[in-house]
């Protein structure tokens, strides 16, 4: 498994060297001795061939399980580090995958938006601010710009233009004494993509534009 992860990422470097004006800031940042959740914009479905290169430290995802019913892509995905995901509906199954890669010292990325937003973030569900309350793991914002101009999938072997790899500081939640309700997970969900917003230009803040984040984007 790691050595077709590793081997993916040294090719992508390779081919955003060449081929893209990339650059990654706050690698230093990234918390290498303990569990994570990475949390990030999605604008493209390149995003995590781009963000596993650019994360100095071994990462698995969760991913949509329509893509695993290819049979090829679902070698490839469980393979590099993929966990298939239902969308749809609470998914207990990838939930209690997710607690367990935590639990045992792994790094997780997300992007909480479930879905891509080319022209802006979109509005993100709760189910990161969920997993992050109950495994009480610190989370690492990241934002991404440039990939939205990349439409299909084989750009991977061809990626051009200005691409952006923002690396944020971890933070932890607040602590929440019982259950959370739907307006404190809405509350603990928006101060998550804030942290997000942080690492973007204004123009790719989308509905979180009103905001005001604190934080460098380069």
């Amino acid at each position: 498994m790691d050595n077709l992860y590793n081997a993916s990422n040294f090719i992508q470097r390779i081919t955003l060297g060449i081929f893209a004006d990339y650059s990654v800031t706050g690698q230093d940042s990234v918390p290498m001795d303990e569990p994570l959740i990475i949390v990030a914009n999605h604008q493209s479905n390149l995003d995590p061939a781009f963000l596993s290169p650019s994360i100095p430290r071994r990462i698995r995802f969760l991913a949509k399980d329509s893509i695993f019913r290819v049979p090829i892509a679902n070698w490839f995905l469980r393979t590099y580090g993929a966990f298939p995901l239902t969308r749809d509906a609470v998914d207990v199954t990838a939930h209690r995958w997710s607690v367990a890669h935590l639990k045992s010292g792994g790094a997780l990325a997300l992007f909480p938006e479930g879905t891509r937003n080319p022209r802006g973030m979109g509005r993100a569900h709760a189910g990161v601010a969920r997993l992050a309350l109950s495994t009480k793991v610190r989370l690492l914002p990241v934002g991404i710009t440039g990939t939205e101009r990349l439409g299909s999938v084989l750009r991977v072997f061809n990626p051009t233009g200005r691409i952006r790899m923002n690396i944020g500081e971890p933070f932890e939640l607040p602590s929440v004494e019982g259950k959370p309700g739907k307006a404190e997970m809405e509350a603990i969900t928006t101060m998550i993509m804030r942290r997000i917003a942080a690492q973007l230009p204004s123009e790719y803040r989308g509905v979180y534009s009103l905001d005001e984040p604190t934080g460098d984007a380069n």
